[in-house]
């Protein structure tokens, strides 16, 4: 099984070996961040049938730039980091996830 975006701290684990053998050493931070980084653009997209708004990490926070390049939202986390959030429980990370994306888009 190949993980994209990981779920749960087990995928992320699993996500971290599976980027070991392809020769990328990243720490679990990163698949954590790299995890809610791709997880709230793949709502986003989903709600907008598209990829016409893109997150990016901003600190601590994900900002959203529309495809002009402007800033249209920020998602700050739920406490003080999204790695804290995600490691507390990770499904209500994702549902927090997928609300902000709704926001975001605004009804686009």
């Amino acid at each position: 099984m190949f993980i994209q975006i990981p779920t749960d701290m087990d995928e992320v684990q699993l996500r971290q070996l599976q980027l070991k053998k392809l020769g990328e050493d990243v720490s679990e931070d990163d698949v954590i961040r790299q995890g809610v980084l791709d997880t709230f653009q793949t709502f986003l997209d989903q709600i907008e049938d598209g990829h016409y708004d893109t997150a990016k990490w901003q600190d601590e926070q994900l900002i959203v730039i529309d495809i002009l390049g402007k800033q249209t939202a920020t998602v700050a986390p739920m406490s003080d980091s999204f790695l804290s959030d995600f490691r507390t429980n990770a499904e209500a990370t994702q549902q927090y996830l997928e609300q902000q994306a709704e926001r975001a888009a605004g009804g686009r």
